[in-house]
């Protein structure tokens, strides 16, 4: 086909994806999806503080914050003997419904003047519930939709839509938010999961889900994590990025402390480091998403290594210009951090195991930088907010050289026992 003019302007490793008609069809919509979330950054706690009387405030944020996000790892758990015999397009259509229906009832609650802090939180938590599985889906769908070629392009362009939406959704929905109520940029959010879920149901028939889906609803109760374990190269995937999303945390508690107290600046310094670093993560996932046959494992490890060195001048006191500046670079480095991820797990994953595996992943991510970032609180008052980042990018950079070492490992160990096998084989074999 030909393409249109504006998709010619791309780098050409991500031309061919708009070749293939389902991907031109997700992809905007899976942006309005992230921009709805990137707005909602900003208005779900502004919300819970409006709707909360003052002395309640602190409790009814972190609340809302919460159940925005975490009980997508109970719903892996409690929904998984049904949810996993679906096809990828189910679930995330499934997801976009739960999550336009419920986050929709907020405006209309607050219209009403019925919004109270518990049906707030109640509908945030509901709306969350499917998140693991709907972030399942919509990488197991692209893994569907291109071919293998293609994967770590298309999953580079849903990443960095995705950090775009970090620095574009706060700083519309502050626009937004001096003409409207943030509960109708809550309402958008709905709107945009409304329309993903729309979108998904344009798509193409596959006929090959049947097939694929099967396995996982013959009776076999197994989870996503069952499976990991016995993929000992998927789990080791998984334990690094829970431990570098685990010592990401504390960054985002030490980084604002570090700005009042250490630097005496104010709103304007953080929302640059952020501003600059979001900007980096998109330049940085989609500059990978251009290279081809990418050394992955190598890749992933020097991104941790290489995080952890930005943070490390906090520590020695550089000066603010020097800070910001490293910042920035790690949102260069970070970026391809997910979709190098999630290109691993779709090339080493039977596509029958793939949505099972990928909300199993999803799951056990959820509770990695909120754990991180409690932790960064009692941290970064026992030490100070300096301290607890240049604490973070060494135990960064130490644990990419652990995950070398066991890799390196393991690697030796399944080499010598190829050669024990051949050599017991060749021995018993004609004239052994």
């Amino acid at each position: 086909m030909t393409l249109p003019s504006g998709i010619r302007l791309l780098p050409q490793t991500y031309q061919p994806l708009f070749a293939h008609r389902d991907f031109r069809r997700l992809l905007p919509a899976l942006a309005a999806s992230d921009l709805g979330d990137g707005m909602s950054m900003i208005t779900v706690a502004w919300l819970a503080v409006l709707i909360t009387p003052p002395d309640q405030s602190g409790i009814v944020v972190g609340a809302a914050i919460a159940a925005s996000a975490l009980p997508g790892a109970a719903g892996s758990l409690l929904f998984g003997r049904w949810l996993r015999r679906l096809p990828p397009r189910r679930l995330l259509a499934a997801d976009s419904r739960v999550r336009a229906l419920l986050l929709g009832c907020v405006p209309v609650a607050w219209t009403t003047g019925v919004l109270h802090p518990v049906l707030y939180v109640a509908l945030l938590a509901g709306s969350s519930v499917l998140h693991a599985w709907g972030s399942a889906g919509k990488y197991a769908l692209l893994a569907r939709i291109v071919p293998p070629e293609q994967r770590l392009a298309a999953n580079a362009l849903a990443s960095s839509s995705s950090s775009a939406s970090v620095v574009v959704g706060p700083a519309l929905a502050g626009l937004l938010a001096t003409v409207a109520s943030p509960a109708w940029i809550v309402g958008f959010d709905a709107v945009s999961f409304a329309l993903l879920a729309a979108q998904v149901g344009r798509l193409g028939s596959m006929p090959e889900e049947a097939a694929t889906a099967e396995p996982l609803g013959t009776g076999r109760s197994a989870t996503g994590l069952h499976f990991l374990r016995r993929q000992p190269e998927l789990l080791g995937v998984l334990a690094l990025t829970w431990f570098f999303n685990f010592l990401y945390g504390p960054v985002e508690v030490a980084l604002p402390l570090h700005v009042t107290g250490d630097l005496h600046s104010g709103a304007s310094l953080l929302g640059l480091y952020w501003t600059l670093f979001g900007v980096g993560a998109v330049l940085g996932a989609l500059t990978v998403g251009t290279l081809r046959r990418l050394p992955l494992w190598p890749v992933t490890l020097g991104i941790v290594v290489g995080w952890g060195l930005t943070l490390v001048p906090f520590g020695l006191k550089a000066p603010t210009s020097v800070s910001v500046i490293c910042f920035a670079l790690g949102g260069v480095i970070y970026g391809p951090f997910t979709a190098l991820s999630f290109t691993l797990f779709q090339d080493r994953t039977p596509a029958a195991w793939l949505t099972t595996v990928l909300a199993a992943r999803s799951a056990a991510l959820l509770t990695a930088a909120p754990t991180g970032t409690a932790l960064g609180g009692p941290l970064t008052a026992a030490i100070g907010p300096r301290q607890v980042l240049a604490a973070s990018g060494i135990a960064t950079i130490t644990l990419a050289l652990v995950a070398a070492a066991v890799r390196a490992r393991g690697r030796r160990r399944a080499l010598a026992g190829a050669v024990a096998r051949a050599t017991r084989d060749g021995g018993s074999g004609p004239g052994g």
